[in-house]
């Protein structure tokens, strides 16, 4: 097992050395430059060759990557183009741990939703029950996390003000758990809908399949109570093409939180990647992708690490 995650993780320098290639050659083609966001319209041209001098936005583009990924390769991610002599680091981690609490209470509120409920509609097929999470589940994938987001703050937060409608803690106000719950209530749940849903359909249709093997009818046939067999002897099996599903939750996440922090304005790197893109502040742009393959890539190796864990039959 320790050989292969160390191979993994060899495997996964040159794939994260493309993604900041791709990534920085896309941002080099968007059109308009940081320059023309940050001065004066009436600037002389004098002076803005001087600011492209500086920052190096004269050099060739290969030339600006390969000075880019020497710092970042030195944990220097450089300074933000808008916020001037802001580190870019010191940017993202002031962010990370509200997108980090974000994610990890959306992925515990998924899972601890809908794999009980993909258990109850396997266990129970074509009933009334299974019915309503079959269409509950269609209804959370085709939703979008912007319209439910704008849904759930319309109906309880603008009408009903059950909740506020943004932002992390109350402003202004001393520091109170139930604050910071109540604000977060929302957002987690919109960025867990989709996965919630996705999660309990393949949970059930997986659960299906177990159940049917012959090893659950000798393990009834002994006479264990069916909560035991299904717990115990199904669940495990059952489970293993989940986590596969588990593994592309945390890309997902990454993804969903840039329009769920932007709608609810909650302050993490999702709402400091929208703004940093339409402000074209590359140097912030270049790190959060950075850190976001770095997610992607840790899900997978905790997904492919779960594999072993729940199927012992699995050998690396």
């Amino acid at each position: 097992m320790l050989s292969y995650i160390i191979r993994r993780v060899l495997m996964a320098i040159p794939l994260l050395l493309g993604i900041t290639i791709v990534s920085f050659a896309i941002m080099k083609l968007a059109p308009g430059d940081p320059a023309s966001l940050m001065m004066d319209p009436t600037i002389s041209p004098e002076d803005k060759a001087r600011f492209m001098e500086r920052y190096g936005l004269n050099d060739p583009v290969h030339i600006q990557y390969l000075k880019w990924l020497g710092a970042m390769l030195q944990g220097d991610f450089g300074t933000s183009l808008i916020r001037k002599g802001v580190p870019v680091m010191e940017m993202i981690m002031n962010r990370m741990p509200n997108t980090i609490l974000l994610m990890v209470v959306s992925t515990l509120l998924a899972l601890l939703i809908s794999i009980p409920f993909g258990i109850i509609s396997a266990t129970k097929p074509y009933s009334k029950l299974d019915y309503t999470v079959t269409v509950t589940s269609f209804l959370g994938v085709a939703t979008p996390n912007f319209f439910l987001g704008l849904i759930l703050i319309m109906v309880f937060a603008v009408q009903n003000n059950w909740f506020p409608t943004g932002g992390v803690a109350t402003l202004n106000a001393p520091f109170s758990l139930w604050d910071r719950i109540h604000h977060l209530i929302m957002p987690a749940f919109v960025l867990a809908a989709a996965d919630m849903a996705g999660l309990t359909r393949y949970t059930r249709s997986s659960m299906m399949e177990v159940i049917k093997q012959d090893y659950m009818r000798t393990a009834r046939a002994k006479g264990f109570k069916e909560n035991k067999v299904i717990y115990k002897h199904g669940l495990r099996n059952g489970l293993i093409p989940v986590i596969t599903i588990f593994g592309l939750m945390i890309p997902s996440f990454i993804g969903g939180a840039v329009i769920v922090e932007k709608i609810f304005t909650w302050p993490g790197i999702g709402l400091l990647f929208v703004d940093s893109a339409f402000q074209r502040d590359y140097p912030v742009l270049m790190g959060l992708t950075v850190i976001s393959a770095v997610f992607v890539v840790i899900g997978n190796l905790i997904a492919d690490i779960l594999y072993a864990i729940f199927d012992p039959r699995i050998e690396y």
